[in-house]
């Protein structure tokens, strides 16, 4: 008799198991983002910019992977909110005030809670949101989420960095400009794009492919001129993105008062 062969998986069948990977990568994601604070805490700001990019990333995957190996669970969505409080508001809130904001004394410092509270009421507005049916509004969100948020209020830093300011930027006037739009457009309804359900035809995945590896080679040559453009053409995207909302919303109205047009017709 023929020993029983015991089939080989990656992953588990057990859904406790299946769980343990994302929220590890979560957990990852709230101890660099901390680490960042200590970055900025010794005058090291490239190095703290470095760990909020790489928080970014893995805000990015955990959950993707999670839904890859079905491992979603209501813990692991609280966690990632938890995460993205602490990497993508906290965090870039201590870095610009160790850098610019203390100058400005108590101002510096309302400046730091207005976009922590900002950031809060987003991811807790997102939390309500993300129960609803899937609609057409999945590929938006509704205002800039909390890892582009903290990217933006750290632009400013990140510019000095890379060099393209050439020392004739007023930062006393463009910081608090940042936090403050970046904190409106944090809690505010404005359309802008999820980039979550993209469609990519298989004939230009290759290209997609060596995009991806030019810009990822351009980033760890260029760190920061890269990371600057890209908060740049975000910001360009921005008013691109409203505007395409508010095509597709006229679209599906259009059509939802054709078909009301037909029903009647039919009556």
């Amino acid at each position: 008799m023929e020993p029983q062969k015991k089939n080989f998986k990656i992953v588990t069948d057990k859904k406790s198991a299946r769980v343990i990977l994302p929220n590890m990568l979560t957990l990852i994601g709230v101890c660099i983002g901390l680490t960042s604070i200590r970055f900025a805490l010794d005058g090291r700001f490239e190095l703290a910019i470095i760990a909020i990019i790489f928080a970014a990333l893995i805000d990015g995957l955990d959950g993707r992977i999670a839904r890859l190996i079905k491992g979603t669970s209501k813990v692991g969505k609280e966690l990632d909110s938890l995460t993205d409080m602490i990497s993508f508001g906290v965090a870039p809130a201590f870095i610009m005030f160790f850098w610019k904001l203390n100058t400005f004394g108590r101002f510096g410092w309302l400046l730091c809670l207005v976009y922590v509270i900002c950031v809060a009421l987003r991811l807790a507005r997102f939390n309500v949101n993300s129960n609803q049916e899937p609609s057409w509004r999945d590929n938006f969100f509704e205002g800039v989420p909390s890892p582009a948020g903290g990217i933006l209020v750290l632009t400013p830093l990140i510019i000095s960095l890379s060099g393209f300011d050439l020392y004739t930027l007023n930062y006393d006037l463009i910081v608090p400009i940042f936090f403050i739009t970046t904190s409106f457009l944090l809690i505010s309804k404005f359309p802008t794009y999820s980039f979550k359900k993209i469609v990519i035809p298989r004939r230009t995945t290759i290209f997609l492919l060596f995009s991806i590896v030019l810009f990822f080679g351009l980033l760890l040559i260029y760190t920061f001129n890269v990371i600057a453009v890209t908060a740049v053409i975000y910001l360009l995207l921005l008013p691109i993105s409203f505007f395409h909302y508010q095509k597709i919303k006229k679209q599906h109205e259009n059509d939802r008062i054709q078909d009301d047009d037909d029903l009647e017709d039919v009556l």
